[in-house]
């Protein structure tokens, strides 16, 4: 039997050489750390502990950039962000038991708004393994059942030559549609034990395409080219897959109007004549989704918030296109369509016939004027100000990072991201503390592009500890902290349900005097100051707090 190895990385003749007299004093940490060099990986995050130090030691050996954060969690929406930003798979090393276990919630939110998170994490002793009762530091009984439910592979090491295969097929996996967060488990004994193995050599460890079976393309474009009242939806899935070009010319084509999700923000230009915005969780957009005859869903499984809280009712025909196999026709009959949304939105361009429809940009125009009046007669003047204040001092080519804060659900549906995969927030998972350590990640994917992160003071405290990361590696991120003294969106829905509110008012900080602490420069500021004063951080070289203490309200919701 014959092998083509033409497309496969060939070694070169010092490579060669090299792999008969491998250096001395390597280890399975080595091995580690070689194999995500040979995938591509520059830059790494996390957080040492005793089992995983022999990864750690071996980062010394290499020419990887380690990101050290001060909790694991953070450490995870640092990863989950650079995996997002760059689209490239995020290797985040961890410890064993307490390390592995803190970073679930942020391994969640990856999971949830799939971004490439390669989770490398260590395991007590070999001995130690099969669920005996042994003792060793930081041991569980089956350390693999907890991220088991979370991740979308688990990648099990017994031995140090098992290392480079577990780590390519986990890369794979990770970056294999639709992406998301993956896990590799390697014993203690195996990182620290010495090696004669040799230097691990470029890997090729590419994702399969996923590709629309060509009948279901056939009868989604004889759908869309003969429908009277076509209406897009455009989730994350097209973000993730770099599609919003295709997104858009295929919008053109068809005269369709284009609603974007929260997930989705920037697929969709905010200013085009057919776009809706993201106005989702409001009644006029639901009824419009609803009237369409044919509404393509793109990357979306039209859950929770995509749904206006599952009171969307669609009459017409729905077209799903979902990387995602589980999430197709999870919430509504269609035609399901399992593929990568770039690939599935190119076939489509080809194969649907040009339509013309003279009255989608005027119908497009009276739902936002009906969204207008609705918020406009609510008194929210503070808000709006806030929300504009921000996008005035954001450049264009800046990604954002909100936290779950009062401000970033507004944002959801009122803030014009104007480019593709800049704004980014943790309503996938839901979450506190998401977006200053997102921040950090997508500062160290771009150290020349300024970052927003915007928390709430209730969310801010999740993540204080990452000032001192900021400082250390010198990141050129602002932190917008709103200060409303609590939990405010918990306060409002428990006055709301209740009457009165339990466990949702906080004491915290001085924000400005604790910034200063960690030799971050900070500001206090107002609503009328916010857009200069935030500018002036955003442009400053390295981090920089600014604190905005004020009380937002949410507009009125129209699902209940």
């Amino acid at each position: 039997m014959s092998h083509d190895h033409d497309d496969r990385p060939q070694l070169t003749a010092a490579q060669a050489a090299a792999v008969l007299t491998p250096p001395p004093g390597r280890t399975g940490g080595d091995l580690v750390v070689e194999s995500l060099q040979g995938l591509g990986a520059t830059t790494v995050f996390g957080l040492p502990g005793q089992h995983a130090l022999g990864m750690f030691d071996a980062l010394r050996r290499s020419s990887l950039r380690y990101v050290g954060l001060r909790v694991e969690n953070n450490a995870g929406f640092a990863a989950d962000a650079y995996g997002r930003i760059t689209g490239e798979v995020a290797p985040l090393l961890l410890s064993t038991g307490p390390g592995a276990l803190t970073s679930l919630a942020a391994l969640q939110e990856a999971a949830a708004a799939s971004a490439p998170v390669l989770a490398i994490s260590s395991q007590i002793p070999t001995a130690g393994l099969g669920g005996g009762r042994h003792g060793y530091l930081h041991e569980l009984r089956d350390q693999q059942a907890s991220v088991r439910d979370i991740v979308k592979s688990v990648h099990t090491v017994r031995a140090a030559s098992q290392i480079p295969s577990a780590i390519a097929a986990a890369w794979e996996s990770a970056l294999t549609a639709p992406h998301g967060p993956v896990w590799v488990e390697i014993p203690q004994d195996v990182l620290l034990a010495g090696t004669t193995l040799p230097v691990v050599s470029p890997m090729d460890a590419t994702p399969r395409e996923l590709y629309p079976r060509p009948e279901l393309t056939i009868a989604a474009a004889h759908l869309l080219s003969n429908a009277e009242r076509p209406v897009i939806i455009a989730g994350g899935g097209v973000v993730r897959s770099d599609a919003s070009g295709k997104l858009r010319a295929l919008a053109e084509k068809l005269d369709a109007p284009v609603v974007t999700t929260f997930g989705g923000k920037g697929a969709f230009p905010w200013e085009h004549p057919l776009s809706l915005r993201s106005w989702l969780e409001d009644r006029h957009t639901t009824d419009f989704l609803e009237d369409a005859d044919v509404l393509l869903v793109v990357g979306s499984g039209l859950g929770e918030l995509s749904s206006n809280y599952h009171t969307f009712r669609p009459r017409g025909r729905v077209i799903q296109i979902e990387a995602d196999a589980g999430k197709l026709e999870s919430n509504h009959p269609a035609l399901g369509i399992h593929s990568d949304a770039r690939e599935a939105l190119a076939d489509l361009l080809e194969a649907v016939e040009r339509r013309a429809d003279t009255d989608a940009a005027e119908r497009v125009r009276t739902v936002l004027e009906k969204v207008r009046v609705r918020i406009d007669a609510q008194e929210l003047t503070l808000e709006q100000q806030v929300l504009a204040a921000v996008r005035e001092a954001l450049p264009d080519a800046s990604p954002s990072f909100w936290d779950m804060t009062i401000l970033a659900y507004w944002a959801w549906s009122a803030f014009d991201a104007r480019r593709p995969n800049t704004m980014h927030s943790a309503q996938g998972a839901g979450g506190l503390g998401y977006g200053f350590p997102a921040a950090i990640g997508a500062a160290a994917a771009d150290p020349t592009t300024p970052v927003l992160a915007v928390s709430g003071d209730g969310g801010a405290m999740y993540s204080i500890a990452e000032l001192a990361t900021a400082r250390q590696y010198d990141l050129p991120l602002t932190w917008l902290i709103v200060d409303d003294g609590g939990y405010g969106i918990l306060r409002e829905y428990m006055t709301g349900a209740f009457g009165e509110t339990t466990g949702t008012e906080l004491s915290r900080p001085d924000f400005v005097a604790l910034a200063e602490s960690f030799g971050v420069p900070a500001v206090r500021t107002t609503p009328e100051t916010l857009a200069t004063d935030l500018s002036k951080a955003l442009t400053a070289p390295g981090p920089s707090v600014v604190v905005l203490p004020a009380l937002l309200r949410m507009f009125e919701p129209t699902h209940l």
